[in-house]
């Protein structure tokens, strides 16, 4: 028999419930509409908690965290709660627009509970800070950067020395594309160029044109590329991603009702029959999810003029 996803959720899933209950009270009472997405924005709020604990782990509370592409500003939100000085950018870019009622809905709650992080509404291309934070993440927003070059090279000039930036976002040498839940085919514009009907068609995407756009279609390679091309940066890939999404296509209610019947049939059987945990050792490059960490070195090793 299967076992239960091993999701990395560490000790802080239930820590996280209070401040989503609050905010879901919120949403019934004033926007019922915003209620279905909110419930799967909340589900990855508490994956994105867990997949951090590590990282948080290595800095002290207190210590200033920086979220790109913070969407809703859930797990932001959080971590101000759990004591730690967060600054959020957060522009909303095409494709994201219908975030921007809800958002606020969350915002307004922040801060009358005094949790609100600092927001930059800046795209992370135009970011002008330097050896600022102990910690950087974003999850699932570097396949939605206009440069992925520009991006790692301003969150590096962003972060201390010593400091990591971890994201996690799809891989598109992987033929498929989670969003649209379509396999794709040698590039972005043979994709479209075959799928198009359904893509901007979608009743599951609020805005299926613009979200289409805003995919850069980054892959493992152009991550290593650009990441050692920055002095004083190392780069690690973490493979358990593909192991723990096949779990959460399965156990992960929200999760998995955003991803297509073939793709759940799939991840039954391969988790049925303990294929799943084989993905573990297959190359980076061919996971559909990227795990990254860039961590600085301790010595600086960076030109901020460079940037």
């Amino acid at each position: 028999m299967a076992r239960g996803p091993d999701v990395p959720t560490g000790g802080q899933k239930a820590e996280i419930e209070p401040l989503l209950d609050g905010i879901r009270a919120v949403v019934a009472l004033e926007a019922p509409h915003l209620d279905r997405l909110l419930a799967e924005f909340a589900q990855e709020a508490r994956f994105g908690r867990g997949w951090l604990d590590a990282s948080l782990g290595r800095i002290g509370k207190g210590e200033p965290i920086l979220e790109i592409g913070a969407g809703l500003m859930l797990l932001s939100c959080q971590l101000v709660k759990e004591g730690y000085a967060v600054t959020a950018l957060e522009p909303i870019s095409e494709g994201f627009s219908h975030f921007s009622e809800l958002q606020a809905l969350v915002l307004r709650f922040a801060a009358a509970e005094g949790i609100a992080p600092k927001i930059v509404a800046t795209p992370v291309e135009e970011l002008e800070i330097t050896d600022a934070f102990a910690l950087a993440y974003s999850v699932n927003v570097m396949e939605h950067v206009g440069s992925v070059a520009l991006a790692l090279r301003k969150v590096g000039r962003a972060i201390r020395p010593g400091a990591e930036y971890r994201f996690v976002c799809a891989n598109y040498s992987f033929p498929y594309e989670p969003h649209f839940d379509i396999p794709t085919l040698f590039s972005k514009k043979a994709t479209e160029r075959f799928f198009g009907a359904w893509i901007r068609g979608n009743p599951k995407v609020a805005d299926p044109a613009g979200l289409w756009r805003s995919l850069n279609w980054i892959t493992v390679s152009e991550v290593l590329r650009n990441a050692r091309l920055i002095p004083g940066m190392s780069v690690r890939l973490d493979r358990k991603m593909f192991r723990i999404a096949l779990e959460r296509a399965i156990y992960d209610k929200e999760f998995s009702a955003r991803r297509a019947l073939w793709v759940r049939f799939l991840a039954r059987a391969l988790v049925g029959l303990g294929l799943h945990r084989l993905t573990e050792y297959l190359p980076a490059h061919c996971h559909p999810i990227i795990d990254c960490t860039m961590t600085r070195s301790p010595t600086g090793g960076y030109d901020a003029q460079a940037a």
